[in-house]
C-alpha cells in the first residue's frame, strides 16, 4: 500500500513540474501550433492562349500571366492578352479602300486559387480586373511584310474599356516546376467607344489553355 501511495505522489509531483514549464496561453499571444506556422512563398509565370468569339468570328488571343504564390494555393499577380489574328471590323459609315481589322488588347490585376496543388490533377479558379484598348487598323499583319509604304502601326478610332474576367480550369503536374492547364473564362467588357464595335462584340466566353513554370 505504501508503494502505491509513493508512486502516486511521484506522478503528481512530475505532472505539476511539467505544468509549470508548459507554455502559457494568453488572449493576445498565438497558440503553440500557430506560432510555428510559416507562410510559403513561391511564384510562377504562364504562357496563355485563348480561343474566343469576336464580332461573329473566332479570335485568337495570346498573353502571359504571373505573380507571387502564397502557401501553394493563392497567386496574386497580373495578366495581359492581345488579339493575334485578323477580325474584320469595317467602319460603319466611312469604310476604307483597304480592309479594316480589329486591334484589341487588355491587362489587369488577377488572383488565382489552386486546390490541392500537390495532387497530379487538380482545379483552379480565379479572376482578372483591369482595362484595355480597342482600335481599327488597315490591312492584315502580312501586308506590312511585303508593302514598304504600309504602316502596320497606324491604328485609329481607338478607345479604352473596363474588363472583368472570371475563370476556372483543370491542371496537370508534369514536373515539380512545370504544369499544363485548360479551362474556360468569360470576358465582360464595358465602356468601349470605337465606331462599329460594341461592348457585346468584345465580351464573351473563352477556351483557355496554358503552360505554367515556376516554384509551386
Amino acid at each position: 500500500m505504501k508503494r502505491i501511495i509513493v508512486a502516486l505522489l511521484v506522478l503528481i509531483t512530475a505532472q505539476q513540474a511539467w505544468a509549470q514549464h508548459a507554455e502559457m496561453e494568453t488572449l493576445f499571444s498565438p497558440k503553440k501550433n500557430e506560432s510555428k506556422k510559416k507562410i510559403s512563398v513561391g511564384g510562377y509565370g504562364t504562357a496563355v492562349g485563348k480561343l474566343t468569339p469576336m464580332k461573329g468570328e473566332l479570335g485568337v488571343l495570346t498573353g502571359v500571366e504571373g505573380g507571387v504564390l502564397l502557401n501553394h494555393k493563392l497567386m496574386l499577380g497580373i495578366g495581359g492578352y492581345a488579339l493575334t489574328n485578323n477580325i474584320s471590323a469595317p467602319h460603319p459609315t466611312n469604310p476604307s479602300e483597304r480592309k479594316e481589322y480589329l486591334q484589341f488588347w487588355y491587362t489587369g490585376l488577377m488572383a488565382e486559387y489552386t486546390h490541392n496543388s500537390d495532387k497530379l490533377v487538380h482545379w483552379t479558379v480565379g479572376g482578372l480586373v483591369g482595362g484595355g484598348g480597342v482600335a481599327r487598323r488597315e490591312g492584315s499583319w502580312r501586308d506590312g511584310w511585303w508593302d514598304d509604304d504600309h504602316d502596320e502601326k497606324d491604328y485609329y478610332d481607338g478607345s479604352g474599356f473596363f474588363v472583368a474576367e472570371p475563370f476556372a480550369g483543370v491542371e496537370v503536374n508534369l514536373t515539380r516546376w512545370l504544369r499544363i492547364n485548360a479551362g474556360g473564362s468569360y470576358r465582360f467588357v464595358a465602356g468601349s467607344d470605337t465606331p462599329g464595335v460594341k461592348d457585346s462584340d468584345l465580351s464573351g466566353p473563352s477556351f483557355k489553355f496554358g503552360i505554367k513554370a515556376g516554384k509551386f
